[in-house]
């Protein structure tokens, strides 16, 4: 299998066998993502894709989940990602599912008879990036979609049948709109209820436009106690049925794991504890994107 750039993965895709269908994010004007700066968006060449994947099944023969790259990859034509699934179904005889990133107009953009048939050739899981559910925060950090959009993909792809992962950036909204970034975040997914959510936790990283604004005392990053405090407000507000809640990522500086709602108030006695006891914390050094 050959890569170009910079591949990264949801955490839960880390067994999967990654293959690489575009180079970089078709939006890539994010000021907070580092990932895909340098690269140029453009679609593999399928002949390549073919090759990755007869290489693949002769390699491991036996994978049951395949994990479609880079940033957004359901951005392509859903006749191009049909025949890759296809190929996909044909070459692995225990593939159980695909999983792929995307934007909420690379889903809102499709119909749901296109969505349909991609869920039917094995396509099982979207991943996708809220971030926040504050549209002025949105269009601060430039996200493409607004909160609203974002709701509306994700009960698009729930209504065709394919699993629904959520990302909220905790700390995106800075210190002083730290409560209404969690508050309205939690009032976004509440209206998604998707099968599952993660929080992840801001790292200003160097060379991007956000960094920049730190840089220049525009943007101030909540400080740990201030990153507990909205992870709490953020779960407290969430009124969510039989949703995994995950905040596994190691850009986080508490692991937490439950059903919302149905272990809510076990999650906010953990942050109640962690925030009088920094050893159940992650230390600074062992953090990462």
């Amino acid at each position: 299998m050959r890569y170009r750039g910079v591949i990264i993965r949801p955490p839960s895709e880390a067994e999967s066998y990654i293959l690489q269908v575009t180079y970089g994010c078709s939006h890539n004007a994010c000021t907070f993502c580092p990932t895909y700066k340098g690269t140029h968006f453009q679609p593999r060449p399928l002949r390549e894709i073919e090759e990755d994947i007869r290489m693949a099944a002769r390699m491991m023969p036996r994978t049951r989940r395949v994990f479609l790259a880079d940033g957004n990859a359901l951005c392509l034509p859903a006749e191009s990602l049909m025949y890759i699934l296809g190929l996909l179904k044909e070459s692995f005889p225990y593939l159980e599912r695909i999983g792929i990133y995307a934007n909420g107009r690379d889903i809102n953009d499709k119909s749901e008879k296109e969505l349909r048939s991609l869920a039917e050739l094995g396509m099982g899981i979207v991943y996708l990036g809220l971030e926040s559910g504050d549209d002025d925060v949105l269009r601060r950090v430039r996200k493409l979609d607004s909160s609203e959009e974002m709701v509306r993909a994700v009960l698009k792809a729930k209504r065709c049948g394919i699993l629904t992962s959520v990302i909220v950036l905790l700390g995106l909204g800075g210190r002083e709109g730290s409560l209404r970034h969690a508050e309205l975040s939690a009032r976004a997914v509440s209206m998604m209820n998707p099968h599952y959510l993660s929080a992840l936790t801001l790292m200003l990283v160097p060379g991007t436009p956000l960094y920049r604004q730190w840089e220049r005392g525009e943007f101030h990053l909540p400080d740990t106690e201030g990153m507990l405090r909205e992870l709490r407000h953020f779960i407290a507000c969430c009124q969510l049925e039989n949703c995994v809640f995950r905040t596994n990522h190691a850009s986080n500086y508490l692991p937490l794991r439950g059903v919302l709602s149905r272990d809510r108030d076990r999650l906010l006695e953990i942050i109640d504890e962690a925030s009088h006891r920094p050893e159940m914390l992650r230390p600074e050094y062992m953090r990462g994107l």
